[in-house]
């Protein structure tokens, strides 16, 4: 008899499948992080992209947010699953992504300000830590999760609150936020605290590259395992639910 898969089960399965990009990722994250602390020239080029950030503000967090989770997404799956040929589900799937990822953008270059008034934007490990906490076991939980699990699975059934209204259940979150949380900590912890140990100016800016290379890689991997072309890039939501 095989073992009952539980959330968890599944979760830290999902966490195994993610492991070789999660380290490169975060291995080329930490480069950064090295490399603004001890190579001046590099310092100097995060600091120019920290001041274009601070100059453009909202409209470069907006902006960004949609280029990762709507615009890479969708090229890539043209260019490598669907052989260049652009088709209609590209632009839906774009319709629903551009907007629902700004406003992800834009609540967590909020909650990295609101952190950075309450504990310092200073680097230290106890405000690292307080930070990394908050965010993942507070933020992650009980908004950032649900809205990626409920906001996909909504357009996945055709946009009706009839279907929604099941979801929104501790039932539904149990059986699958709780498996992309443990997948999402496994590899976002180590990745916050890269980032918090970096002046506020410059944590969504790596936040963003951090999401780009994670949304391309999981695009990758999800596209491939199915077999199958489907667009949406979910981080380790697909993952997790095909186990």
């Amino acid at each position: 008899m095989s073992r009952r898969r539980t959330p968890w089960l599944i979760g830290w399965e999902a966490a195994k499948a993610n492991a070789a990009p999660a380290f490169v990722l975060q291995s080329v994250m930490l480069a950064i992080l090295l490399a603004y602390y001890l190579h001046p020239p590099s310092a100097a080029l995060l600091n120019a992209l920290a001041d274009f950030k601070q100059r453009h503000g909202l409209t470069f967090v907006l902006i960004a947010s949609a280029i990762v989770g709507a615009v890479l997404p969708e090229l890539f799956v043209i260019g490598f699953f669907q052989r260049g040929r652009i088709r209609l589900q590209n632009a839906r799937n774009f319709l629903f992504n551009a907007p629902f990822w700004a406003f992800d953008g834009f609540l967590v270059n909020l909650m990295y300000r609101a952190l950075a008034e309450w504990f310092g934007d200073r680097t230290s490990v106890p405000i690292v830590a307080a930070k990394i906490c908050l965010d993942q076991f507070g933020y992650n939980p009980f908004f950032a999760t649900p809205y990626g699990i409920w906001g996909y699975a909504w357009k996945n059934g055709g946009y009706s609150y009839a279907k929604l209204r099941p979801l929104l259940t501790w039932q539904y979150y149990r059986e699958h936020a709780l498996p992309v949380l443990i997948a999402t900590w496994a590899v976002w912890i180590p990745l916050m605290a890269v980032i918090y140990s970096l002046p506020l100016a410059l944590q969504f800016p790596l936040f963003a590259l951090a999401l780009a290379f994670w949304v391309l890689m999981m695009t990758y991997m999800t596209n491939r395992f199915a077999g199958k072309i489907q667009a949406d890039a979910e981080l380790a939501v697909s993952v997790a639910e095909e186990t």
